[in-house]
């Protein structure tokens, strides 16, 4: 790492399996709950089982015995188009990750840049935006973005555990890594694909592996002096000029593919004012104004249409649910835009479409007479229930 990180305590597997140290594991497992692993065991079962077993699994560990489980592939819809995969540990793997993840980060998160900013304590995409739109007010209005193409999917394995090998001494601790690194991934048919790359987005210990791979990449582009962002492999990059941008775009291409052997997206990468791009959702204009993307909008209005589908079956408590947990977790993550003139104009759109909603779901013109007089509609407002216009 870039700066001087202490030994103290030393890491080894004895760490990890500290009674306190599990103990605050399982919390941050409980709370991220999750979907089961390819055991089928959910949370609750798996608490069963570790009372039931933790004594051997814990001796299986000490010898460098423990086998993790295959990992569960989801496939995620990506809002551009395409899947990306979605690897998810059995809950038992879960817990020793996040255990892992408690004894490594506090070694190595010290070391890390200041440009870094996604999986990191304490750091936020919002404090990434923060200093992004520090340097476009400062007059570095030309932005490099970099596109990792499967990024997670690319990490070579050799150049990982060499750098987590600097710090960490303990063999039995790095093969344990090693394995979870290999671990077979199930395909949802039930077939098992062997893993010779990447580091699997859904384990607590993959946003660490990801941010050490990468920060060779934040230690050059600080010897070069360049302004930039990083939020896990969303990359940014600030200039004062077109020139100045294409010429960065080209260098950092090239060290990126053969220092790290990662493949860049061109198609994806490239370069553009401040206000013509976007970072982690947001659009940063010259004098260091922020809005939100208009992509950031067009992934609002999908999840609208998706979450108000009349054709999707779940009761109305449960859609209420769903709604408020999306929309309140939206809002408090763009709230940060100065300008949020965009949602002003939405919100009449998205009302529409519970309108919508309700209308398909009271099915006919008596049943919709009916709702409306629950609703406290009198009178003549009653009479559109029987309106041919449609929903």
């Amino acid at each position: 790492m870039s700066k001087s990180t202490t030994m103290e305590p030393e890491v080894i597997l004895e760490s990890v399996l500290e009674a306190a140290n599990l103990k605050r594991a399982w919390k941050a497992v409980k709370a991220n709950a999750g979907a089961a692993g390819v055991d089928g065991r959910d949370i609750q079962q798996t608490r069963s089982h570790l009372k039931a077993h933790w004594e051997s699994i814990a001796q299986k560990l000490k010898a460098g015995h423990y086998r993790p489980g295959a990992i569960r592939a989801v496939p995620i819809p990506k809002p551009n188009g395409g899947t990306r995969t979605l690897g998810i540990p059995n809950v038992q793997d879960r817990l020793i990750q996040q255990a892992i993840l408690q004894v490594l980060s506090p070694v190595f998160d010290p070391g890390m840049s200041e440009h870094s900013y996604g999986f990191r304590p304490g750091r936020s995409a919002h404090d990434a935006i923060a200093a992004a739109r520090a340097y476009v007010a400062a007059g570095q209005t030309w932005v490099v973005d970099i596109d990792l193409k499967s990024y997670f999917d690319q990490i070579n394995h050799d150049k990982l555990m060499h750098a987590v090998a600097r710090q960490v001494r303990d063999k039995t601790l790095l093969k344990l890594i090693g394995d979870y690194l290999r671990a077979p991934m199930q395909e949802p048919d039930g077939s098992k694909r062997a893993r010779y790359s990447g580091t699997p987005q859904g384990g607590p210990l993959s946003p660490l592996l990801a941010n050490i791979y990468l920060h060779p990449l934040d230690v050059e582009l600080e010897k070069r002096g360049v302004a930039f962002v990083r939020y896990a492999d969303d990359i940014a990059i600030f200039a004062g000029s077109e020139r100045a941008a294409q010429r960065l775009l080209a260098c950092v291409v090239k060290w990126i593919e053969e220092e790290l052997k990662i493949e860049v997206n061109r198609d994806k990468s490239g370069t553009g004012p401040s206000d013509q791009t976007q970072l982690l959702g947001f659009r940063i204009h010259r004098k260091g104004e922020v809005s939100i993307a208009p992509k950031a909008i067009e992934r609002l209005k999908a999840k609208v249409r998706d979450l108000w589908e009349r054709r999707r079956h779940r009761t109305e408590d449960e859609l209420k649910t769903s709604w408020r947990s999306y929309i309140d977790g939206w809002w408090n993550y763009f709230v940060y835009a100065d300008w949020q003139g965009a949602v002003t104009r939405l919100s009449g759109w998205i009302r529409r479409h519970m309108r919508k909603y309700y209308w398909q779901r009271w099915h006919s013109p008596k049943g919709r007479a009916n709702a409306l007089r629950r609703l406290g509609v009198k009178g003549r407002g009653v009479g559109i229930s029987w309106s041919r216009r449609g929903a």
